[in-house]
């Protein structure tokens, strides 16, 4: 990799470490507050989604920043992170060891590298996912995904009933359809994440953000697992101006491209 590739890995897990360990000290005793949304926030939400940006701008100072927590509106720098400080507030906030640092950096528009850290699990995921007719880019990275330094890959078998597909709580409408044995994750970069790295089939998310994508469209895309946006329209490059923050992308992941046609109908009802 090209220094800037290896600055911007190092740097990405240096900052997901240390807010990581903080939160770790948090993790089960923080009260949660209701957002207008419906969804939870925590003092720790806020204290590392303000630590992360602080980090951003002291070592890419031209680099834009979209976040969960306090700027939704994507920007206009050619290169821009989007993060998500604590992406599973609620397992957090309740005790339950599945939550995670979310940090994705994109290239006019389109995610290049994510970076997604789980604190309580000792896990860390990232990668690098580049194509030419995406965006010209000068040095780019080679296209490749990893867990704990490990290279992964999805899931090439057929479907049967002893593999895995993860759902969230707003598309338990498609229980009833599915063959597979079944897991409710809480987190949905994680979720699709399991997929890239072979745990699991395939995965479905009904209304995740553009935070709790950016970094796992990446390392799915990277690791081979085909990333399927259920809505009508593409996800990347994003628009300059955008507001995101009330905006879903409801997106199913499967591990190879012989699961779309069983898969995918199943979850059309969840488009938008």
């Amino acid at each position: 990799m090209t220094d800037f590739w290896n600055q911007v890995l190092n740097f990405a897990e240096t900052t997901t470490f240390r807010v990581g360990n903080q939160l770790l000290k948090d993790f089960g005793n923080v009260k949660a507050d209701e957002k207008a949304d419906g969804s939870l926030v925590t003092k720790s939400d806020k204290w590392a989604d303000r630590e992360i940006r602080e980090a951003i701008a002291s070592t890419f100072p031209t680099h834009g920043i979209l976040t969960e927590e306090s700027q939704q509106i994507f920007p206009s720098n050619e290169w821009c992170w989007i993060i998500d400080p604590l992406d599973a507030t609620t397992n957090f906030a309740k005790g339950v060891p599945i939550w995670g640092i979310c940090m994705g950096l994109l290239y006019r528009g389109t995610p290049i590298f994510g970076y997604v850290n789980l604190p309580p699990l000792g896990q860390s995921y990232y990668g690098f996912y580049y194509r030419e007719n995406q965006t010209y880019l000068n040095n780019p990275p080679i296209t490749r995904a990893f867990l704990n330094n490990r290279q992964i890959q999805p899931i090439k078998d057929r479907i049967s009933g002893n593999h895995l597909f993860n759902i969230c709580s707003r598309s338990t409408k498609v229980l009833p359809q599915l063959t597979t044995k079944i897991r409710m994750i809480g987190m949905a970069s994680y979720n699709f994440l399991l997929v890239a790295s072979g745990a699991s089939i395939g995965g479905v998310e009904a209304t995740p953000r553009i935070w709790d994508i950016s970094a796992s469209w990446v390392i799915a895309k990277a690791a081979g697992a085909i990333w399927i946006p259920i809505g009508s329209e593409d996800i990347f490059p994003l628009e300059i101006g955008k507001d995101y923050l009330s905006h879903p992308f409801p997106t199913l992941v499967v591990g190879n491209k012989e699961l779309v046609p069983y898969f995918l109908p199943i979850v059309e009802p969840l488009r938008k």
